[in-house]
């Protein structure tokens, strides 16, 4: 980074529907996923703009869009999405997931009982190579979050991580998220976080 804080990044959220402007980032993201995989990280030469972050946004009615600029340049990103779970999303397990026929591998839901019908997800979260370590992982993050906590009906929130990806991994951690289980056969490790204002009585409602 040109310097060694955050405070010159500006942050914007996306309203007129311009997620083009975050089709570089989310390709240096595939990119980058893809070296930091240890399982099938072929799997990631068919992820790119059109099919991740673009199709997303398209095919989610509620999300938001957070872009971090540097002047009018983009320089990272956090893309959140509220999601509706229907009972066959739970085990559902795509074309493209790395799981042989008869393997037995979790979707990316836990099997737990009285597992809510609408939960919040972190879709992507990415910051440019030489933006790093000034706090813009942090910021992002605590935007998000606070956007996904105004929904009163969802306590619940799931980010996604990349195999091989310790890092992002030990970042939500440190930021208040539970491991909750590995999705695909470890393909992808999911953490969950639950609202604290709810925390207890979101608690009784989940068995694992």
């Amino acid at each position: 980074m040109k310097g060694n804080s955050a405070d010159n990044i500006i942050f914007e959220v996306v309203s007129d529907g311009n997620v083009e402007q975050c089709r570089d980032l989310c390709n240096e993201l595939m990119a980058f996923q893809k070296a930091q995989a240890t399982i099938a990280p072929e799997i990631f030469d068919g992820m790119k703009f059109e099919t991740r972050l673009l199709s997303t946004f398209i095919n989610s009615p509620v999300n938001q869009l957070i872009v971090a600029k540097e002047g009018d340049t983009p320089i990272a990103y956090i893309f959140s999405t509220i999601e509706n779970v229907a009972d066959g999303d739970k085990s559902a397990i795509p074309e493209w997931a790395p799981v042989k026929e008869g393997e037995k591998a979790l979707g990316f839901y836990p099997p737990w009982d009285n597992f809510p019908t609408k939960v919040g997800c972190l879709n992507h979260l990415y910051i440019r190579d030489g933006y790093r370590g000034c706090g813009l992982g942090r910021k992002l993050l605590e935007q998000a979050m606070a956007w996904l906590t105004s929904f009163v009906d969802v306590n619940l929130t799931f980010v996604y991580i990349s195999n091989g990806n310790h890092a992002a991994l030990d970042f939500y951690l440190k930021h208040g998220f539970t491991f909750s289980h590995d999705v695909f056969g470890g393909f992808i490790q999911a953490a969950y976080k639950i609202r604290v204002a709810t925390l207890r009585e979101t608690k009784k409602c989940f068995t694992k």
